[in-house]
């Protein structure tokens, strides 16, 4: 079916591996397809990638709890796309039974959920919860028992208060508790790493995001002098929503007046676009369970141009090199702090007004992983900085570079979604090199 809905996408909505930004568009699929895809790609997900995953961690066993509406983050993404919450109380048990033999992936709950766990509680042979999970887990004798928690990584912590005392509660009264760890490495990697599957569909994911932006940037939205940054923002909410596209924050969009630029990182809101104005915008989308983020830039022509001045073309330039210097030192089990840190450098060296705040992105947009700058903190950073890269994950790549130009200041953000293979970072649908113009 997942091959049948990959060519189905390719016939019917454009190129679907186009790295341009102009290449022929692509339309959303249907929910229902859409949910084919995303039960399908968790199957291959499990069976593919989370046994390495856990072998790589040393964990036997991963349990996931979680009651209805207040949902673990990890628990979330291994949830069939027809629940949109747990039930009850769901435990999901995940078991490496070792000597390469298959995953047990088994649900402590009335009824299977989705086609990967299989129920393995009948509540009329066992009234409780708690104790079934302990016979299975004394059934299996895991020498390791791994919870969602994790000083670092929010995402990774999602196991309550109530559901670790109870759990704690069950597992001591069957001298367990010593076999209890961390999955702190085990759902960071499982959150971060993606499969070759995904990856058509997070390009299609990126290039929705890219076609949204390119019509909001024209003439068919903007009228100078009558549009407002805050009409805009809201018309991206929209556009969104016609799509049936969830975005996972509101978006922004703010203005630079290039005969006033302001210093730093612009803001505005409310402001009435102008021609002449440089405008940016800040958004993601939600599409088959993958995030993106992007921020592009705009130019509002005058009356007598028909391109945006040199001075604004050299600082997108600029901003490029920034991307270039950032990308090319992604290299395999470099914590985020070190890409950071050699990345400022070369860039100053360079003569750039560097700024990186760059982050994994995939189930969330904000997600798990090695942090690599942050927008207030332009140095190393505990805990998540010192996480090391690893090949086959998503990254935001998010900076600003300030170019001065007769004593103004522009300054040129930039955000485009990309992969690292190991080998190199690629873009998932291309980035910006020149700007939308508005006539």
């Amino acid at each position: 079916m997942l091959k049948q809905i990959i060519l189905l996408a390719s016939l019917t909505c454009g190129t679907l591996f186009s790295a341009s930004l102009f290449a022929e568009n692509v339309s959303p699929l249907p929910l229902k397809q859409r949910a084919e895809v995303v039960d399908e790609l968790l199957q291959q997900r499990v069976q593919q990638l989370l046994p390495d995953l856990m072998r790589r961690a040393n964990i036997d066993m991963w349990l996931l709890i979680s009651r209805e509406y207040n949902e673990d983050p990890i628990l979330n993404t291994f949830l069939p796309s027809d629940w949109l919450s747990a039930r009850r109380r769901t435990i999901l048990v995940i078991h490496d039974p070792g000597n390469g033999r298959e995953l047990e992936t088994l649900a402590i709950a009335r009824y299977n959920v989705g086609e990967v766990f299989e129920s393995a509680w009948d509540p009329e042979q066992q009234p409780d919860q708690w104790q079934r999970l302990t016979e299975i887990i004394t059934e299996r004798n895991p020498d390791t028992i791994a919870i969602n928690q994790s000083k670092d990584f929010a995402q990774a912590d999602g196991i309550t208060a109530t559901d670790k005392d109870l759990l704690m509660a069950a597992l001591s009264d069957n001298n367990l508790t010593s076999k209890l760890i961390s999955a702190e490495p085990l759902a960071v990697s499982w959150l971060e790493t993606r499969i070759e599957a995904e990856l058509p569909y997070y390009r299609n994911a990126v290039k929705l995001a890219h076609q949204i932006i390119a019509e909001g940037f024209s003439s068919k939205v903007v009228s100078a002098g009558e549009t407002t940054t805050e009409d805009l923002q809201w018309w991206f909410r929209e556009r969104a929503a016609e799509e049936k596209l969830p975005v996972w924050f509101h978006p922004s969009v703010s203005v630079q007046r290039i005969d006033e630029p302001q210093a730093g990182h612009p803001r505005s809101t409310g402001a009435t676009i102008q021609p002449g104005d440089l405008l940016h915008v800040d958004f993601g989308i939600t599409y088959l369970r993958l995030n993106t983020d992007t921020q592009q830039h705009a130019y509002v022509l005058k009356e007598d141009e028909s391109d945006a001045p040199e001075t604004l073309k050299q600082a997108l330039a600029n901003a490029n090199k920034l991307q270039d210097i950032l990308t090319g030192e992604f290299k395999e089990k470099r914590s985020g702090n070190e890409i950071l840190l050699a990345s400022l450098k070369k860039a100053k060296d360079e003569g750039l007004e560097p700024m990186i705040y760059t982050h994994p992105i995939g189930y969330y947009g904000h997600g798990s992983g090695p942090t690599i700058g942050m927008w207030d903190k332009q140095d190393a950073i505990k805990g998540g900085g010192e996480y090391p890269l690893f090949s086959n994950t998503a990254y935001s790549i998010e900076l600003n570079n300030k170019t001065t130009f007769d004593g103004k200041a522009i300054t040129i953000m930039l955000e485009e979604d990309a992969f690292f293979n190991g080998d190199g970072v690629n873009y998932l649908n291309g980035r910006q090199q020149s700007f939308h113009l508005i006539d």
